[in-house]
């Protein structure tokens, strides 16, 4: 499909903002798709996502979004859903995928039932009993929330008890799950294929929120320092899981390789952050697409796959 001759002369309505706790980042990211699609010389404007969304699309005569809203109410399946409705065509999943890889209790299910690699899990909830943690250290997460906001480690019970208030102030239910040691590494996949494997090494004790945005704080290493059989397994889950969940045009699956150099999937992110310090643009840019590329692509894709 020649995607550049269908855009032409299309209203092109980028979304980022939101209300999630990941707007600040949605914001940098929606900036800079906005920014490449101009300079492409496409119509296209901002949209900061609020309660009016469907007024602006209409006021706009928006033919076609790109959706960078990151978190709740942009990456679950419920503004994909809206613009469903709507009969606007959009970048990225579906309804069914975005809300079942921002659901970690859900997709961590069809993880299991598809035979995927992933750490062993419990999920606690508000109110409920508490989670029988039989050995530390523990991951703790938010079971609806992403850019690791909410997430610890927990080396003991104490540390569990407070990692659990914090992860319960973002939500009701609260993925628990065995901590792996290893090597994290990340794959992109694009249209079905993935996109070269990156090792990130942050300069924190894990790949949180800081490490993930703030410049410095991490570094992504293309290609990892791992054998090329375990890289190219890797890669070969990412896309496993990327069909398993039912993801379109793209998606990226964060990974942990133990000592025995073995994959387990630990998430699928299905709007995959477009910042300066982004993973999705480095391997992108490995693989020898610009970032106005990789933004083309995405979009083909979108539409090859609707």
């Amino acid at each position: 499909m020649d995607v550049s001759g269908w855009l032409k002369g299309k209203r092109i309505g980028v979304l980022y903002g939101g209300r999630s706790a990941e707007r600040e980042i949605s914001l940098l990211s929606g900036r800079a798709v906005l920014k490449a699609l101009k300079k492409l010389k496409f119509n296209a404007t901002g949209i900061d996502a609020g309660p009016d969304l469907p007024f602006k699309l209409k006021s706009k005569k928006i033919d076609f979004v790109y959706n960078v809203l990151h978190g709740p109410w942009g990456e679950d399946g419920t503004v994909q859903g809206m613009l469903d409705v709507m009969g606007i065509p959009y970048s990225g999943c579906g309804v069914l995928a975005s809300a079942l890889a921002m659901d970690k209790a859900f997709s961590k299910k069809i993880f299991e039932a598809s035979g995927i690699p992933t750490p062993s899990w419990q999920t606690a909830y508000r109110g409920g009993k508490p989670p029988r943690i039989s050995r530390f250290p523990a991951v703790v997460k938010p079971a609806a929330q992403g850019s690791a906001i909410g997430v610890s480690i927990a080396g003991n019970r104490a540390e569990l008890a407070s990692a659990l208030k914090k992860a319960f102030r973002l939500g009701d239910s609260v993925v628990v799950e065995d901590y792996v040691a290893g090597t994290e590494l990340t794959v992109g996949v694009l249209g079905g294929r993935a996109l070269p494997a990156v090792e990130i090494v942050p300069d924190n004790k894990f790949y949180d929120f800081e490490a993930k945005y703030k410049k410095g704080k991490s570094r992504h290493i293309i290609p990892p320092r791992l054998p090329a059989a375990v890289v190219k397994n890797a890669q070969e889950l990412a896309v496993r899981t990327f069909n398993a969940l039912g993801c379109r045009a793209v998606s990226r699956v964060d990974i942990i390789i133990d000592k025995k150099g073995l994959p387990w999937v630990l998430e699928v992110n299905t709007i995959p952050g477009m910042t300066e310090t982004s993973l999705l643009p480095d391997e992108a840019r490995a693989a020898g697409l610009s970032f106005g590329g990789l933004i083309l692509e995405i979009i083909r894709y979108s539409l090859a796959q609707k």
